[in-house]
């Protein structure tokens, strides 16, 4: 857009403005109907004061677009670092989160051994209780006969 209006080549009638091609096109419709328009023209943008300007803007329009894409490219690769480090801490955490979850689990399995050989170990002594008691009961029955 600055270029067009750096270049004088916006169209006052239609009120749009053309790309580079479509002005010379115009200009040259308009130097037929006009006669010298176009002579004027090079003329301007031929001589030292004019042409040197433009060229400098497109200079600075290039490069001002470089340096856009350039912040653009490193900005994409510190995105692209920043969610690489995020994938990675995510992945990380879930391995971290597995681990834990092996443990716990092995930790469950290893309480329930142990409270299933308590349960055992309870009942075991009450089988031996309730047959001291049978015992010392038969014992007393046969004494007093």
């Amino acid at each position: 857009m600055l270029w067009a209006e750096a270049e004088g080549g916006s169209k006052k009638n239609k009120g749009t403005q053309l790309s580079s091609d479509e002005e010379e096109d115009g200009n040259e419709e308009s130097a037929e109907a006009g006669g010298g328009r176009k002579k004027k023209k090079a003329k301007i943008a031929g001589s030292g004061g004019g042409g040197g300007s433009l060229n400098s803007l497109k200079e600075i329009l290039e490069e001002f677009m470089r340096q856009q894409m350039q912040i653009e490219a490193q900005w994409m690769e510190a995105f692209e670092a920043r969610e690489n480090e995020r994938r990675l801490k995510e992945m990380e955490w879930r391995q971290a989160m597995e681990v834990l979850e092996n443990e716990r689990i092995m930790m469950e399995e290893r309480w329930r051994e142990r409270e299933e050989q308590r349960r055992i170990r309870e009942e075991a002594r009450a089988e031996k209780r309730d047959a001291l008691i049978t015992a010392l009961l038969n014992k007393l029955e046969r004494q007093e006969m």
